[in-house]
């Protein structure tokens, strides 16, 4: 039954109208208003309406309601319909797969036998060969791609004291002068990090060391934030340019 209702879910992504509008929900990572969502994805704003109810009904969003104007009281307007991505995780297999309990059986194994340490080592070599023959990460720019491309879902955050600092085309290099991190919304390995976080965290640390590499411009290292990836990257204090 569960697969059919997944099923039934990522079907409803087929539709390319429905697809931008989750994409760009899941993208920012907060409550999004129809307003907001129909301009952002170039649509009307009944139709956004409709494929986000549709996408919630599904539930691939969640929805709620908030005052975007950011007061209260009289005056203050009627609520707003807003949208986030759901934390529900989706997945077909056919035929049907159970991946989940044998990764979540090796790492109780891996975890009573002491093995962190040599899941590390894997992990690292893994990144190593995922990397292949290509350099170590040049920059924040260069390994926010390359964790896109593995699922993460990064975003560029701004050190504290940067946060006010004036926009202009060389915003980004700014921010990155200043102690920028890439935070990442996404964990791929979530569900059995949530039973095993120091070994899988662990690991998940030293997969992306292989994958950035650690003699680069950039490094992972880790802060853990509820709701996010355990390793953030950012630019390596050896790094001279």
């Amino acid at each position: 039954m569960e697969d059919t209702q997944d099923i039934d879910a990522i079907a409803m992504l087929q539709d390319p109208v429905r697809r931008r509008l989750y994409e760009y929900v899941a993208a920012q990572g907060r409550e999004v208003g129809r307003n907001e969502a129909a301009e952002a994805t170039g649509v009307a704003r009944t139709l956004a309406a409709h494929h986000l109810d549709k996408l919630a009904g599904a539930g691939l969003l969640e929805s709620g309601s908030r005052r975007l104007t950011g007061r209260s009281g009289p005056g203050a307007g009627r609520p707003a319909k807003v949208y986030t991505r759901a934390h529900a995780e989706r997945s077909v297999s056919l035929p049907a797969r159970d991946y989940r309990t044998a990764a979540e059986l090796l790492a109780e194994a891996a975890e009573q036998a002491g093995l962190d340490a040599g899941l590390c080592a894997a992990a690292r070599r893994r990144g190593e060969e995922l990397r292949g023959s290509a350099a170590p990460c040049g920059d924040l720019e260069e390994a926010m791609k390359t964790l896109a491309a593995r699922g993460y879902e990064p975003r560029l955050e701004a050190a504290e004291h940067a946060e006010d600092r004036e926009h202009t085309e060389d915003t980004e290099d700014h921010e990155r002068a200043a102690g920028a991190t890439l935070r990442m919304r996404n964990c791929p390995f979530h569900a059995v990090a949530e039973r095993f976080p120091p070994l899988v965290c662990g690991m998940n640390l030293a997969l992306l060391e292989g994958l950035l590499g650690t003699d680069g411009a950039v490094r992972a290292r880790m802060d853990a934030r509820p709701g996010e990836c355990c390793v953030v990257v950012e630019a390596s204090k050896n790094n001279d340019h």
